[in-house]
């Protein structure tokens, strides 16, 4: 093993969920290595356009970032199947304002793989021609892979932009997380500009019932599994 190999590997942290264990990546990704599926969630591509569309400037390249960090995540698994979990576009029409560049980009991502976008609340209608599958949601075996999580078992959902504040040498920080109970799972916003919903807030409750549930942290070198509990 190579040592660029070797740090990636502890980068990362596994998340089991309905008996499937899961390659939770310091990307964001989600990745079921027996079955060479990589999941992501709320890309939420073109929604710099979308602010300066509303008179709100953010510098027009979150589509860009958010795309070249997914290439390498693709690069580094090399999954036969991608699944983007919903919110992928961050309105109706986000889609038409992909620049060629980017376009060709997300083009060049889905040669010789299985691409599927799940349908979300701010993409609910994606066209055809971004190639790839639109569907609502995904199930195999024991998984149901959706955007909005109702808390079902076997669930993999998104939406929620989970983050946590953790307290750590006399200081706290708030980073993206997964959470997960092992029965189902919610995981991060990829996009570039993306927010995040603490995982105290009540939208979780509703979908995990209790604390008794695990943030999987992205920090800056690693994933670290910390109690939700802990979290405030």
């Amino acid at each position: 093993m190579t040592t660029e190999s070797a740090v990636r590997l502890s980068s990362s942290e596994h998340v089991t969920v309905a008996g499937i264990t899961f390659i939770a990546d310091l990307s964001g990704a989600l990745v079921w290595d027996e079955q060479r599926l990589l999941v992501v969630s709320d890309l939420h591509l073109e929604k710099g356009s979308s602010f300066a569309a509303r008179g709100v400037l953010l510098p027009p390249y979150d589509t860009a970032a958010t795309l070249a960090r997914l290439a390498a995540v693709i690069a580094w698994h090399d999954p036969r199947t991608v699944i983007a979990l919903g919110d992928s576009f961050h309105d109706r029409d986000a889609h038409a304002r992909l620049a060629p560049d980017d376009r060709a980009a997300l083009a060049t991502l889905q040669v010789r793989r299985d691409w599927i976008w799940i349908s979300g609340n701010h993409d609910p209608a994606l066209p055809p021609d971004l190639g790839g599958s639109v569907v609502d949601e995904v199930k195999t075996g024991p998984l149901t892979f959706r955007h909005e999580p109702t808390g079902a078992a076997g669930e993999i959902a998104g939406h929620l932009h989970p983050k946590a504040r953790v307290a750590t040498r006399g200081r706290s920080m708030e980073r993206r997380c997964f959470a997960s109970d092992g029965a189902r799972a919610i995981m991060p916003a990829f996009g570039a500009y993306t927010g995040g919903l603490s995982i105290r807030d009540a939208a979780f409750a509703a979908v995990f019932r209790t604390l008794a549930f695990t943030a999987h942290v992205l920090g800056d070198r690693r994933v670290h599994a910390i109690a939700a509990a802990r979290c405030s």
